[in-house]
């Protein structure tokens, strides 16, 4: 039997998606049931999400920069709210715990009115907009990085530092021992966005190597379906050694293969990189909002573990000379892989579990 139910409401995307993943495991493992609140894009993102149901909430994102939709997304919200409170109702859970993204919002704010105990967890350095409202209704904040910048004074005294959850794939992964150098594993990937812009520059920053530095090189690249002839053409124009998907579904195997990572600096590529043990070079989606991403990197970087490109000031010669100097240092890469594993927190799931439970009382 059951020992009750928890509702996790989150965005759609991967990255609040998976660390809600991640929670939902664990508590399931401790006997609970898990209902899930988001938007339409679960049924990219969310496939293996383990909840006994998924419930659609309308929800919309207020930008205070186009003031004529504000009236219309406002509506939509309280739709959202409406809904997620005769959800709520239905379900009695023990408590709700919110992961970010205004999809959250609707089910936070419902759970304040009906008295069901609440959580937000944030997967960034930086509080994401919705969070920091919410933070405010909600009875606990967690994080994932030691600090958080963003969180509204009112709410410093609601938050825990548990870490970013990271999803059960990852941690069959876990402080996977470092390659062997007999070639030298290349993995780069970086959500939609970042695949973009990593199949045009990364065929130029080959390009810029000699025959000699590309040699021994075994490359793993995710790569836009809409680019992949264009990528695969180059590479083999070159003759290097690659494996190109849109998609790769065993990322974190990946990563535990890959002697460095050159990537995005998305919460969840950051809590992966640190539970495997894997270097990386990151190259953060620029103009994010509040730069989630930077501050993210640079507490990878600070930790030893990474190096931080801005894409701006990225050129092809200088980052193809970079990779082939940083390949030849392999105690440095080494001692980078041992600083990222101190930064990760494998335990973040349990942790989190840990303070739903006390919320819900049980």
């Amino acid at each position: 039997m059951s020992k009750g139910t928890f509702v996790l409401a989150a965005g759609g995307t991967g990255g609040h998606l998976f660390p809600a993943q991640a929670l939902a495991e664990e508590l399931i493992r401790r006997g609970y049931t898990i209902h899930l609140m988001t938007d339409e894009r679960v049924r990219d993102y969310g496939k293996s999400f383990p909840a006994a149901e998924t419930h659609i909430v309308p929800s919309a994102t207020l930008s205070l920069s186009k003031p004529w939709l504000v009236p219309g997304r406002a509506m939509r919200l309280y739709g959202g709210y409406r809904a997620a409170r005769a959800i709520l109702k239905r379900v009695k859970p023990l408590a709700v715990i919110g992961f970010g993204g205004y999809p959250s919002f609707p089910p936070i704010m419902a759970a304040a009115r009906l008295k069901i105990p609440s959580c937000v967890h944030d997967q960034n350095a930086v509080m994401g907009r919705a969070n920091r409202v919410l933070a405010k209704w909600a009875d606990a904040v967690a994080s994932s990085f030691p600090t958080l910048m963003g969180l509204p004074p009112e709410a410093q005294g609601k938050l825990t530092f548990t870490g970013n959850p990271v999803r059960d794939i990852a941690l069959k992964e876990k402080a996977a021992p470092y390659p062997a150098f007999d070639c030298f594993n290349l993995l780069v990937f970086g959500g939609s966005q970042g695949a973009q812009f990593f199949g045009e520059f990364m065929p130029n920053a080959f390009a810029a190597m000699t025959a000699e530095q590309r040699k021994g090189i075994r490359l793993t690249q995710q790569v836009r379906p809409e680019n992949m002839g264009a990528v695969s053409a180059a590479y083999k124009a070159m003759g290097l050694d690659c494996e190109l998907q849109p998609f790769f579904m065993d990322m974190p195997k990946r990563i535990a293969g890959s002697h460095l990572v050159v990537c995005r600096s998305g919460a969840s590529t950051i809590a992966e990189l640190g539970v495997i043990g894997r270097p990386a070079v990151m190259v953060p989606l620029p103009h994010a909002l509040d730069n989630d991403q930077l501050r993210n990197a640079e507490s990878f970087a600070q930790a030893g573990a990474g190096w931080v490109h801005p894409q701006a000031s990225l050129e092809p010669r200088a980052f193809a000379q970079f990779l082939t100097s940083l390949r030849s240092q392999q105690g440095q890469l080494q001692q980078a892989a041992a600083a990222a594993l101190k930064h990760g927190k494998p335990d973040a799931a349990q942790r989190l579990a840990d303070l739903a439970e006390k919320l819900a009382g049980t």
